[in-house]
């Protein structure tokens, strides 16, 4: 594909390539690879999820990625091409590559692709992320898998709720309470991985402190995501194996340096766990970018 780029937003392509977050997964499904911008082969997918998107607001494509007959596809936009480019949003999209049928699956800041996860036995490993709700702000982060849906031939993202995925950070707490927020996405020996997000609020002496733990998985026989309330002994065992991080998923696990975490671990002679970063991490990718003309 060959057009004009006009002289101001070399910048912005530049900027582009260098910061680009999607990892080098160390395997992906065999049905599945990430178009490459600069291969004359991929050119006929690049400009057909060009002109499928060509009415929706996007100044840049930063990711394609190709299942079957879909494309997952990541979009940014910039408000004015003087604004800087840290306040960028996200869309994804599934794009249908027979139909051009475009269907919008989340928005926001701050997008992080972490891995590649199996969520039921002998199903094919889904891309999951974690992005933000905003900049400048207390910002909520969320957790999602995208998935190709064979039904319908296009691409899902998992449990979500109102536009968002598994709420799994809050960054602004109600004044008058102590919260605890622990989450981690754990893999049993079968491969299968899970999300379970814990919350801890202790309102003081107005009330005994309220524990709400949750799992997030998919039923191995509908194939859709489904969310579990943990309660009783099973919540007990849940909350020590959260906070000693064991089989967590690397980039995919905070809050185990709780005060309420080493404080459980020491009560049980647990050793306490290496403390993994903030989820943030970034990776790289060389397939470039296509900006909006």
């Amino acid at each position: 594909m060959r057009g004009f780029i006009p002289r101001r937003l070399i910048g912005f392509i530049a900027f582009a390539l260098a910061a680009s977050t999607c990892s080098t997964y160390a395997q992906t499904p065999a049905a599945f690879y990430w178009v490459n911008f600069h291969s004359p082969k991929d050119q006929s997918v690049v400009t057909w999820v060009t002109r499928a998107l060509a009415v929706e607001n996007w100044t840049a494509i930063r990711e394609i990625g190709v299942e079957y007959d879909a494309a997952l596809v990541v979009t940014t936009d910039r408000a004015t091409p003087q604004s800087p480019p840290n306040a960028d949003t996200f869309n994804v999209w599934s794009v249908s590559l027979t139909s051009r049928l475009v269907t919008p699956l989340l928005h926001g800041v701050n997008l992080r692709w972490l891995d590649w996860l199996r969520f039921t036995r002998g199903a094919p490993l889904e891309p999951v992320v974690l992005y933000d709700n905003c900049r400048e702000c207390a910002a909520n982060t969320y957790f999602t898998a995208f998935f190709y849906n064979d039904a319908l031939h296009r691409w899902a993202a998992r449990w979500i709720n109102g536009g968002e995925g598994v709420p799994v950070w809050n960054a602004s707490h109600p004044s008058g309470m102590s919260w605890t927020q622990v989450y981690a996405v754990m893999t049993a020996d079968n491969g299968v991985a899970q999300l379970v997000t814990w919350n801890h609020i202790d309102l003081g002496r107005k009330r005994p402190p309220e524990d709400a733990i949750y799992s997030y998985g998919v039923d191995p026989f509908s194939g859709l995501g489904q969310t579990t309330a943990i309660s009783g002994k099973q919540a007990d065992a849940m909350m020590l194996q959260l906070c000693s991080a064991q089989d967590a998923v690397t980039g995919l696990a905070r809050g185990q340096d709780s005060e309420l975490c080493q404080d459980l671990l020491d009560a049980r002679g647990r050793r306490r766990p290496v403390t993994t970063p903030p989820a943030g991490s970034k990776g790289k990718s060389t397939s470039g970018r296509h900006v909006k003309p």
